[in-house]
């Protein structure tokens, strides 16, 4: 199949790429572009394409074989693995152009962008020829709430002179990024320019945004999180995971922690202010606060429709803590873990008192993360809990949060050893 006289980007987020022999590379998230001074169409570069582990990189248009409805083809499995990074005469179509206001000349109206075409040229190159817009209201809008085509001489608002001037909403964006997973979209966040990510993000809804966070460098949360009013700041954090929101936290400074942590619901600030007060590498400091808990006199059957939570991390969920009254943590006395193999094997009527088994040595809120890794390695866990000197359960540390520890700060942005320089 032929590439497509004119494509529109938008339609093209997220569809797969492809070497010449039909193995997949990644996904095309974004499209890079000049603008220009003088009103000509911009051209388009290339491709960003989203490898896996959240590496994206640049493919020059060159490289692109053909455009399919469902896939992009390259003329070469061969790419240079070089983190992408924009550089001050390129513009990130997707980021950049969509959900700006311009004018149109004829008749004259203020539309909204919604989506960018390009086309090839007789010289090989791309430029982007129209733009499909929804007008606003007004006498003169053409097909209210309808969207239209127009060209890219068209209009005014997007060159080069003006295009920081104009104004620009999110509704198509967050569209785009709805079906997306939240460590997608920190990657998406993270790639915009600055202005528009603060934007984007206080347009996400408030759970939407919570995840998202946890998916982001610390600096990039502070950054976020400082963005916000403090109420919508606050909304945020109880929607976190009491770990990440203590994180994010304790890289405040103390002030704004405590002005944050005063507009929290009580109940919600409560087990934040707990983990706080543990060191930053210890078994305090590191657990979640919600793992799964359960009573004696809860069956089998309880304790799967639990770890069947889809908001549970695969760590979380591959045990149950099971405890005396009460059952929110700190809870009363820790009884054992029933993991999820074991409850797998029993009949659903079956009580989880009857199948836990006494953990060797739970860990204490003071254990360091070094005394962490070798209790779950040495037993075989992704998870442990933590308890404290009466016995109570606290909280469980998983892998995971091991894991975020041990890498560098950077781990996130690191490129892929062996990629090319």
């Amino acid at each position: 199949m032929t590439t497509a006289s004119r494509v529109f980007i938008a339609r093209l987020s997220g569809i797969g790429v492809f070497d010449p022999n039909g193995d997949a590379l990644g996904r095309m998230r974004e499209a890079v572009a000049t603008l220009r001074v003088d009103h000509q169409p911009p051209r388009v570069l290339g491709l960003v394409v989203e490898l896996p582990g959240r590496h994206w990189i640049f493919v020059p248009m060159g490289r692109v074989a053909r455009i399919e409805p469902d896939a992009i083809v390259l003329s070469s499995g061969t790419v240079n693995m070089k983190r992408f990074d924009t550089r001050p005469s390129e513009v990130l179509v997707l980021a950049g152009l969509l959900d700006r206001e311009v004018t149109v000349h004829e008749p004259h109206q203020r539309v909204t962008v919604v989506d960018v075409a390009m086309e090839q040229t007789r010289t090989r190159d791309w430029v982007i020829t129209k733009l499909a817009v929804r007008a606003g209201g007004g006498r003169l809008t053409r097909r209210r709430g309808q969207l239209f085509q127009v060209a890219w001489d068209e209009i005014d608002g997007l060159s080069l002179a003006d295009a920081d001037q104009t104004e620009q909403g999110t509704e198509t964006m967050l569209s785009m990024l709805e079906g997306m997973r939240a460590a997608d979209v920190a990657t998406a966040l993270q790639e915009m320019p600055g202005k528009r990510r603060l934007q984007v993000a206080a347009a996400l809804d408030d759970e939407r945004l919570a995840d998202v966070l946890q998916e982001l460098p610390e600096d990039d949360q502070v950054d976020l999180l400082t963005s916000l009013a403090d109420e919508r700041a606050a909304d945020v954090l109880e929607a976190m995971d009491d770990d990440d929101a203590a994180d994010l936290l304790g890289e405040m400074p103390l002030d704004e922690q405590e002005r944050l942590l005063k507009l929290m619901q009580p109940d919600e600030a409560a087990p934040v202010r707990r983990l706080l007060s543990y060191g930053d590498y210890t078994a305090g400091g590191l657990m979640t606060s919600e793992p799964v808990v359960m009573l004696p006199d809860a069956t089998v059957a309880e304790a799967l429709a639990m770890i069947r939570n889809p908001d549970l991390t695969p760590a979380i969920a591959a045990q149950v803590f099971v405890v005396r009254p009460p059952q929110v943590t700190p809870t009363g006395r820790f009884l054992g873990t029933a993991h999820v193999q074991r409850l797998l094997r029993e009949p659903p009527s079956s009580l989880v008192s009857g199948i836990v088994e006494n953990d060797p040595r739970p860990l204490g809120t003071h254990a360091s993360i070094t005394d962490i890794t070798k209790h779950l390695a040495t037993y075989n866990l992704v998870a442990a809990p933590v308890i404290d000197d009466a016995g109570r359960l606290l909280g469980a540390v998983s892998v995971d949060d091991v894991l975020d520890h041990l890498l560098p700060d950077d781990w996130r942005d690191a490129d892929p050893e062996g990629s090319d320089g």
